[in-house]
């Protein structure tokens, strides 16, 4: 990658989490300011960036538009999201979606509760992967080696006492969404906040995506959030059958041909 490129994606990459003056980026970048400014010039001509009267720099236009195409060309997003609004309407719950990419779980889309209350989670940002149900259930579908070396390679950040901050902890309750079928967030990533989530599968049962409704215990507690089990269990069907997945039942013993 040339040098001038990978400073501009960094630039990128510092806009994305807020504007930024020259002084800034050229700290960050440790160079000079007019090295940044020649930069800025470049991507603000195309509109990936722009800059106020303050001479703050944000992320232009430009980027927008790109990150809303690679958006529309999700097949699994665009097939979801009836399900998930319909979920989201029905349940008046915070809704995710989220798929595994690059060693990370990232959301894809997002609806928000009806109510006041709204989730720390955007779209196109990582969910953690050892807090989130979204994350259990999208790791917990990779090979036995690779669950153990993704576990063995996360850093568990602790974001409220129930978090889990071990590999074998972490193992241990990827054992417990296979065997049950479904992920939880018991106040693990946000305090007071319960999540439940399944599987999305395609056409040859591969697990693509994960589906989520996460609610601030002030509205349901945990038993609560537990008894939705089967509304997010059948949005997970629905768009897992959409996109071509048919679960098929193993032979009842009286339909099993007789062997000679």
């Amino acid at each position: 990658m040339s040098q001038s490129l990978s400073r501009a994606l960094t630039i990128l990459g510092m806009l994305g989490d807020g504007s930024r003056s020259l002084d800034e980026l050229a700290a960050v970048l440790q160079v000079h300011k007019t090295t940044v400014l020649r930069l800025l010039r470049t991507m603000e001509s195309d509109r990936f960036v722009q800059h106020d009267a303050d001479h703050r720099y944000q992320l232009g236009s430009r980027l927008f538009e790109l990150a809303n195409h690679a958006l529309e060309q999700r097949d699994v997003r665009s097939i979801a999201r009836p399900h998930l609004a319909e979920l989201n309407s029905s349940t008046g719950q915070t809704v995710h979606l989220a798929t595994y990419e690059a060693g990370e779980a990232i959301y894809i889309d997002k609806l928000d509760a009806t109510q006041s209350v709204r989730m720390y989670s955007r779209v196109g940002k990582p969910a953690p992967l050892h807090c989130t149900a979204v994350g259990k259930v999208l790791v917990s579908a990779r090979p036995q080696v690779e669950r153990e070396r993704i576990a063995h390679r996360i850093t568990y950040t602790a974001f409220t006492e129930r978090t889990i901050t071990s590999a074998e902890g972490y193992l241990r309750e990827l054992d417990l969404v296979l065997e049950q079928g479904f992920a939880e967030d018991r106040e693990e990533h946000e305090s007071f906040v319960n999540c439940i989530g399944c599987a999305i599968r395609n056409g040859t049962g591969d697990v693509v995506a994960a589906v989520s409704m996460s609610v601030p215990d002030m509205l349901l507690d945990h038993q609560q959030v537990l008894e939705t089990l089967p509304e997010v269990q059948r949005t997970a069907a629905a768009i897992s059958e959409d996109l071509g997945w048919r679960l098929r039942k193993a032979p009842t013993p009286e339909a099993q041909p007789t062997v000679r």
